[in-house]
């Protein structure tokens, strides 16, 4: 019985223990299902993320920057572009763990290269030894250097505008992951002052802010790409890991319809003029009369291309305003004509001095009572003879006929900093200024409108719109041209012919000052009184505007001056025109004129 009792504890015991060592392994088993499950969550999903967090760090979008297009004249003469440049970049924290690799050692034998300052030992380490060797390159103080690489940041600009040459003898410096270079451009201009505020600037980030460059900048700005890689932990690409692109597509490239070498000789001719008749400045403006395109278009200013003078002024040939003065008159003429209120023909008998409406005019001279024809009051640019001529010429007709010249209206050619002129509406006009406007003076203009008055005349009374973009070819070799603007016929053919007539009788007038031989040439003085810096009327501006040759008009020439001694335009602005003309009649080979026989008489 006893026995039978001690049996039973033991099985009992036994039970217990066997049940305890099953809830032990069954705990053991779920305590290894969790690991288990846990080591592949660790090798499957989080070893997976630590592998893209990891290529994530590694991997580098690199921007590819594009090129801006150039500028060039007529024939393909650059006159802006963009050349190949680096922005020096390094890496503060790298530069400060940065050990130098002496020669002659087994650790320059294992890595390929060593460091090396002006042939010896860098001997130091850290930003100071990257100084050392960097500072001879860029030609850069160490010291100044040295601080600049001081520091936690990754990311330091030592340099911009960089050559390739010294990108070049930067890598060899075996600075990589410390130091590299980004591709960038610099803009240059390769004329000096010529063109200068015309073609005017960019900014630091490339966008042109003045002139042609701002004028053109969405046609002239590229698209930039891009590479993704990644990269090791010198900063280097490593091989095969190139995961997207995109190719930079560069600026197109503009070309304008100017001639570089009519608007160098007119700089040229410009400055010697402002030098010898002592004028405050000088501009012009050359014109091929049946296109309407600019071929010249330059001032005394000394700007230079991409400058902040440059940045900042408009070129003063669209900018600056004046009274044209008497060449004016074969606005006035033009309309007489036109209307059939006069014929070039004419008789007048011309005082000195003359009374209308209570006001006073008077020419530029003393003279008795002139017998002279409508023609001949053009040729001897009389006030008093456009005033008396215009009796019924209404103040609408006056209006309508500046208007149809362009006066007071953009020249259409978007060039910024354009002055528009000033022409009130003949509302406006005071008892004086309704026969003021008769011979230029109470309305301004610049010299592109004034310029195109004269290529009207001589296009045989069309008026064209003028032009300072030629084409336009983009990066895939397309070439775009611009559409041509609308011609305007203001006067007729028969009426332009007897203006341009009265024009060569002016000229002729002042053969022996203004004179290119073999040639005939239509032109028109002015001289205009303008505010000087009191305010007061004491300031002079002197024109000369014309056509070479007058019996087949190829050009329209206009030269301006401020203030030179002289005073009048025939006189002063004249030599210069002829000067421009002779050069354009020999690089065009221009054929010569053939001898005067129609003049239409300018006395009676």
């Amino acid at each position: 019985m006893i026995g039978r009792i001690t049996a039973m504890i033991r099985f009992a015991r036994c039970r217990k223990f066997l049940f305890q060592c099953i809830s032990i392994g069954v705990i053991l088993a779920m305590v290894a299902s969790a690991c288990l499950f846990k080591l592949a969550s660790i090798q499957l999903i989080d070893g997976q993320m630590a592998a893209q967090a990891a290529t994530q760090a590694r991997t580098k979008k690199v921007i590819v920057h594009s090129m801006r297009g150039k500028i060039t004249d007529t024939n393909g003469t650059v006159l802006a572009q963009s050349v190949e440049r680096y922005t020096i970049i390094a890496d503060p924290w790298a530069a400060s763990q940065f050990e130098p690799i002496d020669c002659d050692t087994q650790k320059a034998k294992q890595a390929g290269f060593c460091h090396k300052a002006n042939g010896k030992p860098v001997g130091v380490k850290g930003s100071a030894g990257v100084a050392r060797l960097l500072a001879p390159v860029l030609k850069m103080d160490a010291k100044t250097l040295g601080a600049k690489l001081t520091g936690t940041s990754r990311y330091m600009i030592l340099k911009k505008d960089v050559t390739p040459t010294v990108k070049r003898a930067i890598d060899d410096l075996n600075l990589g992951g410390v130091v590299y270079g980004e591709l960038s451009s610099q803009r240059i201009y390769a004329n000096g002052t010529q063109l200068g505020a015309l073609l005017g600037g960019v900014d630091d980030s490339g966008k042109g802010v003045a002139g042609v460059e701002s004028m053109e900048n969405s046609a002239l700005t590229g698209t930039d790409g891009y590479v993704i890689y990644q990269q090791g932990n010198g900063g280097e690409e490593i091989p095969g890991t190139l995961t997207g692109s995109q190719e930079a597509v560069n600026g197109s490239d503009v070309a304008l319809t100017l001639d570089h070498d009519v608007d160098w000789y007119v700089k040229q001719a410009l400055l010697e003029g402002q030098k010898k008749t002592k004028a405050t400045w000088a501009m012009a403006v050359v014109q091929d009369i049946q296109t309407g395109e600019i071929l010249a278009l330059e001032d005394t200013d000394e700007y230079q291309a991409g400058s902040d003078q440059a940045k900042l002024n408009a070129s003063r040939a669209v900018s600056e305003s004046f009274e044209p003065g008497s060449v004016g008159k074969v606005i006035t003429m033009s309309g007489l004509l036109q209307t059939g209120l006069h014929k070039a023909t004419d008789k007048f008998t011309v005082p000195y001095s003359y009374t209308k409406d209570g006001q006073e005019y008077h020419d530029s001279s003393a003279h008795g009572d002139e017998h002279w024809t409508l023609a001949g009051i053009i040729k001897n640019s009389s006030n008093v003879g456009v005033v008396m001529a215009s009796s019924q010429y209404t103040k609408k007709q006056r209006y309508e006929y500046l208007t149809k010249f362009g006066i007071g209206q953009s020249s259409g050619m978007s060039i910024p900093g354009e002055s528009r002129g000033q022409l009130g509406t003949p509302e406006s006009w005071d008892g004086r200024t309704s026969n003021t406007i008769l011979f230029g003076q109470g309305y301004s203009v610049n010299a592109l409108q004034l310029t195109n008055v004269v290529a009207t005349i001589g296009n045989k009374g069309v008026r064209k719109q003028q032009s300072l973009i030629k084409s336009v070819t983009h990066a895939d070799g397309t070439v775009e041209t611009p559409q041509e603007g609308s011609s305007t016929r203001v006067i007729d053919e028969s009426v332009a012919d007897q203006v341009k007539n009265a024009m060569e009788s002016m000229a002729e007038g002042y053969s022996k000052v203004v004179n290119v031989k073999g040639y005939r040439i239509a032109a028109k003085t002015g001289t205009a009184e303008v505010a000087g810096s009191d305010g007061r009327l004491t300031s002079i501006v002197a024109d000369f505007a014309g056509m070479i040759p007058a019996d087949n008009p190829r050009f329209a020439i206009t030269v301006i001056m401020k203030d030179p001694q002289g005073t009048y335009g025939g006189m002063t602005a004249g030599p210069v025109f002829a000067k421009i003309g002779e050069f354009l009649m020999q690089k065009y080979n221009v054929p010569t004129s053939s001898p005067r026989n129609d003049a239409i008489a300018v006395d009676w």
